[in-house]
């Protein structure tokens, strides 16, 4: 019987010291330690609200703004925008003075709802905003142009409209932005105004 007993002692304490090696092994398996530094740092999302909130005023780019490179590029557009005196309406309406006349001011054309229902006159701020975003200047225009990104390409092809038939005079830069303002000088060739309604026209400009 005391042979029984020990036998059994014995495998239970042998049991017991399998099973306390297997925790302490696996415990070093397991351990958790603290993390020193993060892996990827997240970039803030206000740093693209900031970039946009020091773009440099439209006068201030009008300054030396180029209305050749303006012109060039308009011939992209011709198919659907005249800009001559008289010009006739086509897919777009004809935009020569379009500067200072009221939003929707060509007769015969079947502008949008929304640009019929603008208030005031085009502008260089109001031109500027609409070049930049069609849809977000006029809630519910048929203009399909995504806009012009670039400050300097909306800066030339303003500049140019003005130049046939407007002729107002340029808007009085900021003094703190007149430095910046000559970084206009030598900017990519300005994207044209485009038809409203055509999904392919490479610029946009006043239409619907």
């Amino acid at each position: 019987m005391s042979d029984q007993f020990n036998t059994i002692a014995g495998w239970t304490l042998a049991a017991g010291i399998v099973a306390l090696g297997a925790t302490i092994v696996t415990g070093q398996f397991y351990t958790h330690h603290p993390v020193e530094k993060g892996g990827f740092p997240v970039e803030s999302a206000d740093a693209g609200a900031e970039g946009a909130a020091k773009e440099v005023p439209i006068a201030a780019l009008l300054q030396t703004a180029d209305p050749a490179k303006g012109a060039e590029v308009f011939k992209k557009c011709a198919s659907c925008h005249t800009i001559n005196s008289g010009g006739a309406n086509g897919i777009g309406p004809n935009l020569f003075g379009v500067l200072g006349k009221k939003h929707g001011h060509m007769a015969g054309f079947a502008y949008s709802p929304g640009l019929l229902a603008k208030e005031g006159n085009w502008d260089f701020d109001g031109l500027n905003e609409w070049l930049k975003s069609p849809k977000k200047y006029v809630d519910g225009t048929k203009m399909s142009f995504a806009g012009l990104s670039k400050p300097e390409d909306r800066a030339n092809i303003i500049a140019y409209i003005n130049s046939q038939g407007s002729n107002l005079p340029l808007p009085t830069a900021p003094a703190a932005d007149a430095p910046a303002a000559a970084g206009a000088e030598g900017a990519a060739n300005a994207a044209a105004p485009a038809a409203e309604g055509n999904a392919a026209a490479p610029a946009a400009a006043p239409a619907k």
